[in-house]
Formats: structure tokens, C-alpha cells, sequence
């Protein structure tokens, strides 16, 4: 569709969906080149191994261009489609283009060679692939996702239940077969599939896309990282009254010492600096073997310790059972890491980027410690101690700013 000399085109992209996705898939186009939509409607559908999700029109405008097919799969930043945006003339007068196939010529199903029954439905790739290779009629298989999407945990789900693999050929069920009623060995990328004796393991894609996310981190920032031990006595007896997680007082205390000190909620963009005023805390959420996700509180300096308890809680849930929306995974000044959670007492977090800082709460662990009365005088006492450790970049930070923010953060926590 050609635009007149008046028009913008305005690029819709793939959104970034969390730290360790890499691409999306296109799983259904609600337009087609020549229609009117307006700011905020959405466009298409988007699925990628933790969200299904709309993609909201950027403009009002008239859809200019549709790049990608259904099923196509592309990078993170890829471009979409095209709006035309009228900057004075005519309205565009636009051509009639038939709604784009949904099995283009390009797109990628991850090596799925059988077309399993969809009864006209969509599925995304991996769906497609894990019926595919067991031979799932995919209109049997009950959806959990939005509106009733099928995902993949549906079909392991589904799997699990036995029907598909007492049908499988005894030839293809390997081990199995020569260990009736044992369970078949789980293979690291894909637990649906037996693991060959003979195979060497191998990374999943999904850990494969944070080594890569974590390793441009390292090569981008001059990572440094500060320690501080925190007495959680007052935090322990504060968390029990409430009924809450050491996270949500950790979390309300941060935000306060980024206040105190707001070069640390900023973003460093090649040489472009950028302190935030509002606090979007990214929390980190582990999925399991499927990797990991940074859902984010926005505006969290507007919450309570009580509320973000609340909040963190929610996305949780929301990010394990695949519910996030775009906005709730990005965005995100500043990342706490919650480690500590499985017991460990230190570590080295590495920097979410473009954020210039990140905070790592470790286990709560009591430890004998001397403590001063008000007289001076010492003594040994069994307290609740925490490591909070601070990866920094040092192209944004010094060091002394660092130990003044952990400084920060401890005071507020010892005076609850």
C-alpha cells in the first residue's frame, strides 16, 4: 500500500516479553492492510513460550503494511506492521489485500512435520510440534490459556495422562517399553521426550536465550558488586504480624533508599543516562526449568510494604501460569532478586539491563553476632542476619554511592 507525501509510517514491533525470551510468534492477525483502527486496538496476537498476548495499535491510524504471516516466528524488535499516520492530506485510499495465510511459505514450526487437527483454531509452533511428534488432536486437548487457547503446558498436561503414549509403537516408546509402568527419563529441553542413553545434554532455548541476555549484560556493563549484612529482627517480628514474605519490607526499604539516592534507578543506554523519578520494580520470578521472568510493579513507590506484598504475590501467580500482559514485563528501573528464597547466602546478581543496579536478598539465616547495649557494652546474641548484595555498573555508579545506597537500606530495615 503506498502513502501519500503527508503520512507517517509507524513501526509496531515484536515486544520484548521478559529477560529471557528472544522472539514471538505470530499466532493471529484482528486486521488486514486498509483498515482504520484506532490507538490502543489490537492488532494482532503474539505467543511465545511464557505469554500469549494482544498487541495494542502504538497510533490511530490505517494499517499501511503486515510483514510477518501467521505461525512466522521473528526477533524481538522485528517489525510487524505499519501504520499510516494522516499528517494534513486525504484520507489514504487503501487497496483491498486478502487476509494473510496462516501457513506462509517462511514460517517456522520448529521441525514438526505431521499437521496435527486444529478444527480452524491457531496454535503456536511448540504446540503444534509437541502434537505433531505424538500424534495429539489437538481439538481433544482442553486450552487454559486466554479465550481458551491451547498451550503447551495443556498438551504435556494432556500427555501426561497416558492416552497418546499407550498408543505410541513399542518401537518408539525405547525404554519405556523394556520398563513397563517405569517413568521415562526426562529430557532437559523437552520433558515430553525420552532422553537417548547415548545423548549428551544440551541447553533448552529458553536457557540458552538467558545465557545470552545475561552474557551481553556482562560484556555491556563494568559489573561491580557490594555487600552489606542486615540485622532482620525488626523485619521478622514486622512480616509475622502481617502475615507477609521479608520481600515485601526489603522491597518498600529499597525504594525509599532509591529515593534517597535516585542515581541507582536509572538507565544507561550506550552513553544515554537516565534517572527515573518513578519506581518500577522489576522482581525476579523463577519458572522453574523453564527459566526465568522479571514481572514489574510500576509506580511501586506508591505502595505499601503491605501492598507490594499484594502485588509481587500477584504477578507471581500471574508469570507461573503464563498471564502477563507486555507492560507487566517491561519498563522495569530497578531489579531485586529474591535467591535466598531456596536457602543460598551469597551471590553475584547479574545487571537487567538497561537498569544500572541490581539488589540480591539472600536467606535469612540466624547467627551468633555482638551487639551493643545503650551502656557500650558488648555482648553475643542469636539474631536473624541477611546478605543484600548490590551488582552496580561502574560506568554509572562509583563505589562509595553503592555503600551509600546499602547503607541506606539498612538503616531503614534495622529501624522498622
Amino acid at each position: 500500500m503506498s502513502s501519500s507525501p503527508t503520512e507517517t509510517l509507524v513501526d509496531v514491533t515484536m515486544p520484548q516479553m521478559g529477560v529471557s525470551v528472544a522472539e514471538g510468534t505470530v499466532i493471529e492477525w484482528r486486521v488486514v492492510v486498509g483498515d482504520s483502527i484506532e490507538a490502543d486496538q489490537t492488532i494482532c496476537e503474539i505467543s511465545t513460550d511464557k505469554i500469549d498476548s494482544e498487541v495494542p495499535a502504538p497510533v490511530s491510524g490505517v494499517v499501511s503494511e503486515i510483514l510477518v504471516d501467521v505461525e512466522e516466528t521473528v526477533p524481538v524488535g522485528e517489525v510487524l506492521a505499519r501504520i499510516a499516520v494522516e499528517g494534513g492530506g486525504g484520507d489514504p485510499a487503501p487497496e483491498p489485500v486478502a487476509t494473510p495465510t496462516p501457513q506462509p511459505q517462511h514460517a517456522r514450526t520448529n521441525g514438526a512435520a505431521a499437521a496435527p487437527a486444529t478444527n480452524g483454531r491457531h496454535y503456536s509452533p511448540v504446540v503444534r510440534r509437541i502434537a505433531a511428534e505424538h500424534d495429539v488432536d489437538l481439538t481433544r486437548v482442553e486450552g487454559t490459556g486466554r479465550g481458551g487457547r491451547v498451550r503447551k503446558q495443556d498438551v504435556l498436561a494432556f500427555l501426561e495422562a497416558g492416552p497418546v503414549l499407550e498408543a505410541r509403537p513399542v518401537a518408539e516408546a525405547g525404554p519405556v517399553a523394556e520398563r513397563p509402568g517405569a517413568d521415562a527419563p526426562l529430557h532437559i529441553e523437552s520433558p515430553y521426550r525420552p532422553e537417548p542413553a547415548a545423548a549428551s545434554p544440551t541447553l533448552s532455548r529458553m536457557r540458552r536465550q538467558i545465557g545470552e541476555h545475561m552474557k551481553r549484560s556482562l560484556e555491556t556493563a563494568a559489573t561491580c558488586t557490594t555487600w552489606i549484612e542486615v540485622d532482620m529482627s525488626r523485619v521478622e517480628r514486622a512480616r509475622a504480624k502481617l502475615g507477609v514474605t521479608a520481600l515485601a519490607f526489603v522491597a518498600r526499604a529499597t525504594i525509599e533508599a532509591l529515593r534517597e539516592h535516585p542515581a541507582l534507578n536509572a538507565w544507561l543506554e550506550g552513553e544515554r543516562y537516565t534517572a527515573h523519578s518513578s519506581v518500577n520494580l522489576g522482581i525476579a520470578v523463577s519458572l522453574g526449568d523453564d527459566g526465568l521472568i522479571v514481572p514489574v510493579v510500576h509506580d511501586a513507590h506508591e505502595l505499601s510494604a503491605e501492598g507490594l506484598a499484594a502485588r509481587i504475590k500477584d504477578l507471581a501467580r500471574r508469570a507461573r501460569s503464563r498471564e502477563l500482559t507486555p507492560d507487566e514485563v517491561r519498563g522495569g528501573t530497578f531489579t531485586i532478586t529474591n535467591p535466598g528464597q531456596y536457602g543460598s547466602i551469597m551471590a553475584t546478581p547479574i545487571i537487567n539491563q538497561p537498569q544500572v543496579a541490581i539488589l540480591d536478598l539472600e536467606a535469612v539465616v540466624k547467627r551468633p553476632v555482638v551487639v551493643t547495649d545503650a551502656d557500650g557494652d558488648d555482648s553475643i546474641a542469636i539474631r536473624p542476619i541477611t546478605v543484600l548484595g548490590l551488582s552496580w555498573d561502574h560506568r554509572a555508579l562509583d563505589g562509595a554511592l553503592a555503600a551509600q545506597f546499602l547503607a541506606a537500606l539498612k538503616r531503614r530495615l534495622e529501624s522498622l
